[in-house]
């Protein structure tokens, strides 16, 4: 006996009453058996009854390809019925991957050329749902006649197909420019709200539509003046707001769900600020006709509701990328800290992010909001204090660096772990660049080791080491410092390798114990050397700090006084470790002591003060290349003075009265002296080499800066300086590179890996290349970088580098 087919509604209700999944499918199966059994029949009366449960099945997860070409024969029934089964199947069904989509072109075309509007309705909801490239080319001129038909819900659905075609061949902005004049005259507001979203795409998508655009800005300013300034209406304003729901998309980050009144998501107000927005950059003339507008929305809108946040927030992102005027950039800045107030979080994120764009070009604006700032980062929430965190440490300056070094301290003593590295690093930066004096950086620093010290970043030991060996008016202080902390913790391992590297290099000072700046403390060699063998033995101390600790104990052996006998047999004893390189170490101290104990005092000296790098260091050779710069500007000695030197020189000759007058000197600068002292000319300084500009992509530029230094011809440095001009921030950014064999190239740790948008703090990486030979240099760099939420990889070769850099 053959089992009847099921209806609709029976076959939902049992699908839903299965208790099992092997059930669900079991039902599942025998259904389809009966659809595919209808489908071969051709039974026209019931085919869409048929569609329609294949539909269901496919939106449970059930493969429904079958069901593709019974779409295109309902498409091109005559009934209604059919037809709107027909065209929701083929949404479902059917995409660009399926040659069968085009199948469907010519009814589409057939249907939109008919005046029956639920219809017309229906052929534009499939083509802006499944539309391809081919379809929009084809079926461009049917929308674009139906554009301007006299039914409004035509219209509508007209207008979104057109910014679907757009999106998908942008070349076709040239067919729907026109139409879009008229449309702005119309009052009904989902008309307008779909024309506003049109042009958006179109000036997004095209110059010459964005020029073109520019020029009905006085009517984009009447339109919202209009709905800022008009009494309430029942049908158009929600939570007080004149007209806040009507737009399609929301495209600011973090109030997309700020508004969510049903069957939409953001104010027409919005999509007409940033429609202004895209107008108004780098324009001069357009942004002076929106200022006053856009002064009074800010004013005006009322922020009890999320409706008016949302439209306030649009409001200060379109004066931010616009050229407004300063007062009117100040007043942005302050409707964001009055966000930052607001008991709702999602707004206060948009705060944050907001003022952390704003920092590098309102720097001033938003210091005034500091302490709100500061606040936030007692959030709970961890994306709020992230964000907070980035803000705070973008607000750190010379002027302001101890007290934002104290917040920032306290916050990493209770901040998520997760936070710990990002705060960490942040405030080793901040102190290295703002540091107002070596002690209280010192200071800075030992407090986040302390504190952090398995989050740091892996160069800090070495920063420290340099910054203490650069401060010898401090080693007293620092050695006391860094003892008495490892004293109290040996498990923050960046830390004891810093107090062990001390502890070693000025061992005598601690045991002296003249340090005036700190409260006196009596130390004896058998506590220090007692100190550093704990380290050796504790189970928490990685190999590399058992080195540190064993390089401290040798070096302590020429620093004190007493008996050097325990310290041979502490080394003696890891000359058999099972760690290769520790004992190496051991094996080679322990040769020293036997063998070479006359060298030991000598090899064993303290080391000599290293070179820097890192922002310090930049600003230093920053200066010294203007000071440089300076003395090359600077006017060349003449004659004459050369003469009154020759002149003073004879007088200090003085008694005898033969005195020789030398002959004529050559006026070339130094010339003098060459021929008076007899010594050798000093050979002018260098021409500075030009700057190279070697990548730009979508904002994102890559510049190289070269310096030879004089002592040492055969080195170059290679500054690279990646800069972000775009509106979105590049992130995980990463520049490597390769220099032919003959070559030697080290690269330095890059100063960040994120160039902030809108010309923020770049990005600085230094190269050192070697070439003993004066080969011919060439370069070849690969970029890795995030932008616009996509990941870009440029390998490219540089071969033009100046003559300069290499001859």
């Amino acid at each position: 006996m053959v089992v009847p087919s099921l209806k609709l509604q029976d076959l939902i209700e049992e699908i839903r009453g299965a208790k099992t999944q092997a059930q669900e499918r079991e039902v599942i199966q025998k259904e389809c058996a009966h659809i595919r059994a209808s489908f071969r029949d051709g039974d026209p009366v019931h085919r869409h009854r048929q569609l329609a449960k294949l539909l269901y099945v496919h939106m449970l997860g059930y493969p429904a390809h079958f069901g593709q070409m019974e779409c295109l024969k309902l498409i091109a029934s005559s009934r209604f019925t059919d037809k709107r089964v027909g065209y929701l199947g083929a949404m479902l069904l059917l995409d660009e991957r399926h040659d069968a989509h085009l199948l469907i072109t010519n009814s589409i075309k057939n249907d939109l050329s008919q005046g029956i509007q639920p219809v017309q309705g229906l052929a534009l909801c499939t083509l802006s749902t499944m539309g391809s490239a081919e379809m929009c080319r084809d079926l461009a001129p049917e929308v674009e006649k139906l554009l301007l038909q006299p039914s409004p819900y035509v219209r509508k659905k007209a207008i979104l197909t057109a910014v679907h075609m757009i999106r998908k061949v942008p070349e076709l902005s040239s067919v729907f420019l026109p139409p879009c004049a008229q449309l702005l005259h119309e009052r009904h507001h989902g008309i307008l709200l779909g024309t506003i979203t049109l042009i958006t795409e179109l000036c997004e998508r095209s110059p010459a539509a964005l020029r073109h655009f520019r020029k009905v800005v006085p009517q984009l300013v009447h339109i919202l003046r209009t709905l800022v300034t008009m009494g309430y209406s029942t049908e158009h304003s929600i939570s007080g707001v004149s007209d806040p729901f009507l737009q399609p998309v929301l495209n600011s980050p973090g109030l997309t769900h700020l508004c969510s009144p049903p069957r939409t998501k953001g104010p027409v107000e919005v999509q007409i600020l940033r429609l202004l927005r895209i107008l108004g950059r780098n324009h001069e003339e357009s942004s002076e006709t929106m200022n006053d507008l856009l002064a009074q929305v800010a004013t005006n809108t009322d922020t009890s509701r999320n409706a008016g946040n949302a439209v306030l927030f649009e409001t200060v992102l379109t004066i931010m990328d616009i050229r407004s005027a300063a007062g009117l950039r100040v007043l942005a800045v302050n409707i964001l800290g009055r966000f930052l107030l607001n008991s709702d979080r999602n707004i206060r994120y948009v705060a944050l992010t907001s003022l952390l764009r704003l920092v590098q070009s309102d720097h001033s604006a938003v210091q005034r909001h500091r302490p709100t700032v500061v606040e936030c980062l007692r959030e709970t929430d961890a994306s709020l204090s992230r964000r907070a965190l980035e803000l705070s440490l973008a607000l750190v300056n010379s002027s302001n660096v101890r007290a934002m070094m104290q917040e920032l301290q306290a916050f990493l003593e209770s901040c998520p772990p997760d936070l710990r590295a990002d705060c960490a690093s942040g405030i080793l930066l901040a102190a290295e660049r703002f540091a107002p004096t070596k002690r209280w950086h010192i200071d800075t620093i030992l407090h986040v080791l302390t504190t952090a010290g398995t989050h740091v970043r892996d160069d800090a030991v070495a920063n420290l080491t340099q910054l203490i060996g650069g401060a010898q008016e401090l080693h007293a202080y620092s050695v006391r410092r860094l003892y008495n902390a490892l004293a109290e913790d040996i498990s923050q391992q960046p830390l004891v390798q810093v107090a062990a590297w001390c502890i070693g290099e000025y061992g005598d000072l601690l045991l002296a114990g003249n340090c005036e700046e700190i409260e006196p403390l009596q130390v004896d060699e058998e506590e220090v050397l007692a100190l550093l063998e704990k380290v050796l033995q504790s189970h928490m101390s990685l190999p590399a700090t058992r080195g540190y600790a064993l390089t401290a104990l040798m070096k302590l052996s020429t620093r004190l006084c007493g008996d050097n006998n325990r310290i041979r047999q502490v080394v003696s004893i890891y000359g058999s470790c099972l760690d290769v390189e520790l004992q190496q170490r051991a094996v080679e101290y322990d040769t020293l002591f036997r063998k070479y104990d006359h060298m030991r005092a000598a090899i064993l000296e303290k080391m000599p003060l290293v070179e820097r790098d890192g922002p310090q260091a930049d600003e230093e050779a920053k200066e010294s290349k203007e000071a440089a710069q300076l003395s090359e500007a600077a006017p060349v000695p003449t004659e004459p003075q050369a003469s009154q030197l020759l002149d003073l020189l004879d007088l200090l000759d003085g008694a005898s009265g033969d005195v020789q007058h030398p002959p004529h000197l050559d006026p070339s600068p130094g010339g003098a002296l060459v021929h008076l002292l007899d010594l050798p000319c000093v050979p002018p300084p260098p021409a500075p080499i030009p700057d190279l500009k070697v990548f730009e992509r979508e904002g994102v530029q890559l510049n190289l800066s070269f310096i030879r230094p004089p002592e040492n011809p055969a080195l170059l440095l290679i500054t690279i300086t990646a800069t972000n001009f775009s509106e979105g921030d590049v992130t995980h950014f990463i520049c490597q590179a390769a220099v032919p064999k003959s070559l030697q190239l080290q690269l330095q740790a890059p100063s960040g890996n994120t160039v902030p948008a809108r010309g923020g703090l770049p990005i600085t990486q230094l190269f050192r290349i070697l070439n003993p030979n004066k080969a011919p240099l060439r370069l070849k760099l690969r970029l890795t970088y995030d932008h616009f939420h996509q990941s870009v990889q440029e390998i490219f070769e540089v071969n033009n580098l100046p003559v300069e850099s290499w001859q």
